[in-house]
């Protein structure tokens, strides 16, 4: 029987001395070619599978493919199309911007980017106005790709759709166009979080992209049954670049995943089964639904062919590992756990996991060894090395690197490496995360600042805190997360007011959607003044406390109040079961009054805690379908959906009062019987 490709973790450890060297973890030294770029390889490789199968993408009202050959031809004359179009300043990187939803001519417009010779720069078409006008403004791109729906404003950047392109190229030669041949050409700018209150843009060389391809080529390669793969990463999200070019450079099929399709557990499984996926890229947060979701079918067969999960983007709880193993224990599964950042292509460790036995004595998932070209150091504030099992700052040397952010922002972040002997590793970047070395293996041990994972996107709390504090009635602001990375965690606003204004933490909230992406807006709360500790700073416990022990919202209601005033006498029964589930479920983040009209994602719903109250709604007998919950408006339309399982006999109580949950008060301790 051949031996699986993938390796256990443990059985590739190999790490420098004892306990009590230096913390200092070196990769595997691989050389690569300095003119190795996507064009190139992607040339290459479309000779051998001129006639396999490149993109395929469904949805409700198209079927899309498009074989290597035909790609390749049609992304040369959009290239050629582009070099024509775009007049390149040799001072600054030619970059040109993509707005577009993800269909099949994302991918295609993204490679006729980069056989022009320009780097691509994902804009998100949900993002404000005020967002992305700051990206234009100091990225500077030459043109951007937008959708025939686009209604954001650009300035004075031309834009172009997709078809208007295609027209323009029609006359172009199938030739390929000139490109530059130098890896280190920017490739892929992507904007992140800043900690200035304002995103910074970062920039990805061919080269540092080839190193992480190359390295999961060998590390985890494509078996010869495994021929399709998934593309449902937001293009804003620096995983979709290995989604992409991971499969296309290696004569792979990506079936390109439409949005709706990836928010819907059902519909997105049922995909994965159709063209039977072998591996997959996703945040924890998306694993555990998945979870959930099969807990819901009951089904121990499902998704028996998607053997790699690899998660990465947020930190892998020890209880989701153990969830994911007793699932699929009997059917070989690995699951990998990748930790990196933008600045370092996404991934700079891994950690693989065939076995939960393997997490055994350990309080938590490790992140693992340095990818290829890659070395992990642990410092102290003055960037000295501490012992191996001491706990330090992570920094990051090799070809993994970012080339700094757009206009040279945040230089601190990449400075000169005082241990380097090799001139490849002669720069460092600072992660900001705490972690340790033990026995060959880093263990993530937290952050030194303000940023956390928000469905998979970064966040800089301090960037949330300036949004709010620029309102014109707000005095002070602390934001802060409550419980991160747990199914209960939230983004918290506690303010004051200036003196004289009148608000509501409702309206506050509404007034940053102008301001900040949807998954970056905080839960408000107004209080009178800002708790501090004897030495003057903010007693951050305390507000945390008084989130989690009060039930009144900044509007001085109860957040999980449940009216059922308006609901008819015949539905009255399933309201009684839904309306405490959504309001348990959602907890002390909702907004809203549970009613018959309101809309779970107004409420304080999201994607996961959506399976999470069907799941519940299972278990008191009501069954409905998690993509009939997803799209319902109201939850008038719930309960139309809702159907009581034939073992339960429904009981109405129309005397019962309405619920108010609050919190365990020790005036209610004595009426607690046992």
């Amino acid at each position: 029987m051949k031996p699986s490709p993938i390796q256990s973790s443990k059985e590739v450890y190999s790490f420098m001395g004892s306990l009590q060297q230096p913390s200092v973890l070196k990769g595997k030294k691989v050389i690569t070619e300095n003119d190795a770029i996507v064009p190139k390889i992607f040339q290459n490789i479309q000779a051998q599978f001129s006639k396999q199968i490149a993109i395929i993408y469904e949805d409700e009202n198209e079927d899309f493919k498009i074989t290597y050959g035909e790609l390749e031809r049609l992304t040369n004359k959009l290239a050629r199309t582009l070099k024509r179009l775009c007049t390149v300043n040799n001072n600054r990187d030619a970059i040109i911007a993509v707005s577009m939803k993800p269909t099949y001519n994302l991918p295609i417009v993204l490679l006729a980017i980069l056989k022009s010779g320009m780097a691509y720069l994902p804009l998100d078409g949900a993002f404000p106005q005020a967002r992305v006008t700051h990206i234009i403004d100091e990225s500077q791109p030459l043109m951007v790709f937008v959708d025939e729906d686009n209604t954001l404003s650009y300035g004075e950047t031309p834009v172009i759709t997709y078809n208007e392109l295609f027209e323009e190229s029609k006359a172009e030669s199938e030739l390929p166009p000139e490109y530059n041949e130098d890896s280190e050409e920017l490739a892929i700018v992507l904007y992140t979080s800043g900690s200035t209150g304002v995103p910074k843009g970062v920039k990805l060389p061919h080269a540092t992209l080839i190193n992480r391809l190359e390295w999961q080529w060998r590390e985890l390669p494509f078996s010869d049954k495994e021929q399709k793969t998934i593309f449902k990463t937001a293009l804003t999200f620096v995983d979709s670049a290995p989604e992409i070019w991971g499969s296309l450079l290696q004569g792979r099929t990506i079936v390109v995943v439409p949005k709706y399709v990836t928010k819907d557990p059902e519909k997105f499984i049922n995909v994965l089964e159709k063209h039977k996926i072998q591996r997959l890229v996703l945040v924890p947060s998306l694993l555990q639904s998945m979870l959930m979701y099969l807990s819901l079918k009951d089904n121990h067969r499902s998704l028996k062919s998607l053997r790699l999960w690899i998660c990465s983007g947020e930190i892998l709880p020890q209880t989701l590992a153990k969830e994911f193993f007793s699932r699929f224990a009997d059917f070989g599964h690995t699951l990998a756990n990748f930790y990196g950042s933008t600045e370092v292509m996404g991934d700079v460790t891994y950690y693989l996991l065939n076995d939960i036995n393997q997490l055994e004595d350990m309080d938590k998932v490790p992140i693992g060894r340095p990818l290829d070209n890659c070395i992990i150091y642990i410092v102290d504030k003055n960037l000295n090395l501490v012992q191996q099992g001491e706990i330090g700052e992570l920094v990051v040397a090799g070809r993994n690197l970012a080339a700094g952010y757009i206009r040279g922002r945040d230089s601190h972040r990449f400075v000169t490496n005082p241990h380097a002997i090799d001139p490849e590793y002669s720069t460092i970047y600072r992660t900001g995360d705490f972690a340790k070395i033990v026995k060959g293996i880093v263990i993530y041990e937290g952050r030194t600042d303000s940023q956390i994972k928000v469905r998979g996107h970064r966040v800089d709390l301090s960037e949330v805190e300036r949004s709010v504090e620029s309102l014109p009635s707000v005095d002070k602001a602390v934001v802060l997360c409550y419980k991160p990375g747990d199914l209960a965690q939230a983004l918290i606003a506690f303010i004051t007011l200036k003196k004289g204004t009148k608000t509501t933490g409702l309206q506050l909230e509404n007034y940053l959607q102008n301001q900040l992406p949807s998954y970056m807006i905080p839960h408000v709360i107004i209080i009178d003044s800002i708790p501090l500790l004897i030495n003057g700073k903010t007693d951050r416990q305390t507000l945390l406390k008084l989130y989690e022990t009060s039930n009144l919202s900044s509007n001085g209601r109860d957040t999980i109040d449940c009216d059922y005033s308006e609901v008819p006498d015949e539905q009255l029964a399933k309201a009684r079961i839904l309306f405490p589930t959504v309001a348990s479920v959602i907890g002390r983040s909702g907004r809203y009054t549970v009613n018959i009209n309101a809309n779970f994602y107004d409420l304080g719903g999201n994607s996961l805690n959506s399976i999470f109250t069907v799941t519940q709604l299972k278990k008191q007998g009501y069954h409905i379908a998690i993509s009939d919950f997803l799209t319902a408006k109201s939850m008038r339309e719930i309960l139309d959906k809702m159907v009581l399982d034939s073992n339960h006999q429904e009981k109405e109580d129309f005397a019962s009062p309405k619920f108010i949950a609050e919190p365990i008060k020790d005036s209610h301790r004595s009426a607690v019987t046992r």
